[in-house]
């Protein structure tokens, strides 16, 4: 069947300004901003924030731009709002074990409050018990107790005395010590060296009174020892009758302060009741003393401090729950961590230096993490992989402390979290996940799947351009106009090669709104148009197409041989396209084709020098496939043919050239010529019908530029898949050309098609056991196969030379 050229209204879909219903984008501010084209991630997101049941965190896979953060942001602050505020978080000092500080969870705010009613109370303690322990009635019975044993302990030292100086010794007391010496026969102290000039005898005699008073020393101490130890609790318990009053006001202010119920509060009250039994236990620091005042102090300081509150968590003014966005996690800001400080060569921390990560700042709400981010430290995600099991957290430092210092240890108490964590991922990462640690896979069972794209309809349009009003009212740029969307809408379908399909990568988008409007302001405009967005697109494509601009003068300059006039045997030029990541175009490329007797078969020139890649050397297997089977009638085929691309030095990947080397294999076999003016792109299958290709408008694009420079005969244009039509979104000045006849886009179903078109030749159809009719392509591509298989059995076999009789 004959082919014709597509018409100009299908190369492009336009979007019709009026169709959209708003004069400029002002007019949609007061409308919510959509999921655009995300419905099923949506209902996934709201799934599984909803689920309060373990291990269904969500992983959040799509392309980048998509919008994965930003909407995911947008439904967990959403879903939080309506969700009751966590309490907060403490960590108090263990009397049992000071290396073990103990967790407190309070209702939200009574963690200020229980810090501020303990400074409080250290604050009235050190003003009120040494008031309390300086008044009249405690200075009246402390002094009855301590004139007790006075009188007792000066009755014993008195015999002590006396025994002393029955045996020639002064006693007296220096220091808090008990101290004799020896006396001459006058009554005064001898001197050492005077007492080793005595008689030897006397000596002997001192030395036996010595011992004997040694002796009654040690009974007059143990004698007294009970005496002041009954003082001394006797003053204990008086301090504590005096101290006792006040701590039991102070503790029972901060339980009615206290007044919300607490979860801990069995927790919170033996807390305090052991911060009253050390405070009764160190009452003596509370005390004035004239002796050695400053260490009294330093050490009442430390005594104090262990009444401190460590508020980890406040979540005082907090509204819902909380929503952490961890952007930058390392595992201290992510697990929490422990702070140390240099004390005489050692490392040294206590309860007050336990500090919070992301995770127990989003308990009881959502955390959303990049895995990627992640992946970098391997102590940070063996600790995720941790806590997802167990839902506790331990906070601890990462391995061992790499630290020339000894480091007092701390082991704060481990508390439980509960967080709904959102991973953000790529796809590629999602399965590889699932491939390589299925157990923590396991953790995040709601899978929130973004599109690349989606189905355009009217409600897609609409929302899309409430997002450019949203963008522009957040970014402080001017509003667009309806044409101007319409001319975003248009790239949208652009960016994703279809003329049913919207591009979901809104980051894109969000860019050439940005670009748009700094072009408006350039003139000064008020209002982006849609010749801005034309200009920003422009703007864009010259910042990029240095490349594709290289390239096209190689090929005008004769480096790059491209013919595109007339017509050749076994030669055309294919269409590829060159993917840079941030910029794509399309470049035609020769494509050329030897055939001969053999019995080789299909030769790939780039797969012999592994300069092709997987998917092509597949396209060329199935080549020879269709090949055969067109020829089976006459087969085996006794056929060498090479294909080559030529002027290709970096190498081939893909199938969308097999069309291409078809026609060049059947052109040269035939012996027919192919219109060089036309290129070629589609895939082939082993039934001959051709595939849609990738690429196809940069390739399209790319070939007309090629010819454009040339010079346009009216009689140039590209063959493609007819499946490729849905996709054609081609410049203006390209649908132009086509719309003037200089430029022509045919597309082809079978294969078969489109050696018609470039041959002028029918096809060929089979006739029975007699092959093909003659005067058709592949009836003269038959009648040279048979010529090669002729020559391959002559070659095999050989005729004998005749002989001459005589």
């Amino acid at each position: 069947m004959a082919i014709s050229s597509l018409p100009p209204d299908v190369l492009r879909i336009t979007v019709a300004p009026e169709s959209l219903g708003f004069s400029d984008t002002s007019e949609l501010l007061q409308l919510p901003l959509p999921w655009i084209g995300q419905e099923r991630a949506e209902i996934a997101a709201r799934f599984g924030l909803g689920m309060e049941q373990p291990d269904y965190n969500l992983f959040v896979l799509g392309e980048v731009g998509s919008g994965r953060s930003t909407l995911l942001r947008q439904v967990m602050q959403e879903m939080a709002a309506h969700r009751a505020v966590p309490p907060d978080l403490c960590y108090l000092h263990n009397f049992d074990a000071p290396d073990k500080p103990r967790a407190l969870r309070l209702p939200p705010g009574q963690g200020r409050l229980l810090r501020q009613f303990m400074a409080q109370m250290c604050k009235t303690l050190q003003k009120e018990i040494p008031q309390r322990l300086d008044g009249p009635d405690f200075k009246a019975e402390s002094k009855h107790i301590e004139k007790t044993y006075k009188v007792e302990q000066a009755k014993a030292y008195a015999e002590l005395d006396a025994f002393a100086e029955a045996r020639s010794f002064a006693l007296y007391r220096e220091n808090g010590h008990l101290v004799f010496t020896l006396l001459g026969d006058k009554g005064t102290a001898l001197t050492e060296s005077e007492a080793r000039s005595l008689p030897k005898e006397r000596r002997a005699r001192i030395d036996q009174a010595e011992q004997e008073l040694r002796e009654e020393i040690t009974r007059f101490l143990d004698k007294t020892r009970p005496i002041e130890r009954v003082m001394n609790e006797g003053l204990a318990a008086l301090r504590r009758q005096v101290a006792r009053p006040l701590l039991d006001r102070e503790v029972q202010e901060i339980r009615l302060g206290l007044n919300k119920q607490i979860k801990d509060a069995i927790k919170l009250s033996d807390y305090l009741e052991q911060v009253i039994k050390d405070v009764l236990d160190n009452l003596e620091l509370f005390q004035v003393s004239d002796e050695d005042d400053e260490l009294r102090q330093e050490e009442l300081v430390d005594v104090l401090s262990r009444y401190r509150v460590n508020l980890l968590v406040d979540n005082e003014g907090l509204v819902g729950a909380p929503v952490i966005i961890e952007n930058n996690p390392s595992f201290r800001s992510l697990f929490g961590s422990i702070e140390y400080q240099p004390d005489e060569d050692v490392l040294v921390t206590d309860f007050s230096r336990i500090r919070a990560g992301s995770l127990l700042k989003a308990h009881g709400g959502f955390m959303m993490l990049h895995l990627r981010d992640l992946l970098t430290d391997e102590w940070m995600w063996e600790k995720l992989r941790r806590f997802t099991r167990s839902g506790r957290l331990q906070i601890e430092e990462p391995g061992p402390m790499l630290s020339p210092m000894a480091a007092v240890s701390l082991e704060p108490e481990a508390v439980d979290v509960e967080v709904k964590i959102v991973l953000i991922g790529s796809t590629e990462q999602y399965y590889e996940l699932q491939e390589a640690d299925p157990e923590f896979a396991r953790r995040f069972r709601v899978k929130v799947d973004f599109a690349e794209s989606f189905l355009a309809n009217a409600q897609t349009y609409g929302a899309s351009a409430v997002f450019v009003a949203h963008t522009a009212a957040r970014l402080g740029l001017p509003h667009f106009s309806a044409p101007a969307v319409a001319r975003l809408l248009e790239d949208s379908h652009r960016e994703v090669d279809d003329q049913l399909r919207q591009s979901a990568i809104f980051a894109r988008t969000e860019a050439l709104v940005m670009e748009s409007a700094t072009v408006c302001r350039m003139r000064a405009g008020t209002r982006v148009e849609a010749v801005d967005v034309e200009a920003a697109l422009q703007a864009r494509k010259l910042r990029h197409d240095y490349p594709d601009q290289r390239m096209q003068e190689a090929i005008t300059e004769g480096e790059w041989l491209i013919t595109l006039h007339g017509e050749k045997i076994g030669q055309l030029n294919g269409l590829s396209q060159i993917d840079l990541g941030d910029y794509r175009f399309g470049l035609p490329v020769r494509v050329t084709a030897r055939t001969y007797a053999g019995n080789e078969g299909l030769l790939n020139i780039e797969r012999e020098v592994e300069m092709s890649g997987p998917i092509h050397d597949k396209g060329v297997l199935i080549l020879h496939s269709y090949l055969s089977a067109l020829f089976a009638h006459i087969a085996p085929l006794a056929l060498n043919a090479s294909i080559v691309f030529e002027q290709e030095y970096h190498g081939i990947e893909g199938d969308s050239a097999s069309c291409a080397e078809l026609y060049a294999v059947l052109s040269s076999l035939s012996g027919l010529p192919l219109k060089q003016g036309i290129a070629v792109t589609g895939a082939v299958n082993q039934h001959g019908e051709v595939l849609p290709v990738g690429g196809i408008n940069e390739k399209i694009e790319g070939y007309f530029r090629t010819c454009q420079k040339a010079g346009l005969d009216g009689q140039q244009g590209v063959l493609i898949p007819q499946r490729n039509r849905r996709h054609l979104m081609l410049e203006r000045e390209l649908v132009e050309a086509v719309s003037q006849g200089l430029f022509h886009i045919y597309t082809a179903e079978y294969a078969s098609e489109g050696i018609e078109l470039l041959t002028g030749y029918s096809s060929g159809m089979p006739m029975g056991a007699s092959g093909y009719a003659q005067d058709t392509v592949l009836g003269h591509a038959q009648k040279t196969l048979q010529g090669y298989r002729r020559a391959c059995q002559l070659a095999d076999h050989p005729r004998l030379p005749h002989r001459k009789s005589r």
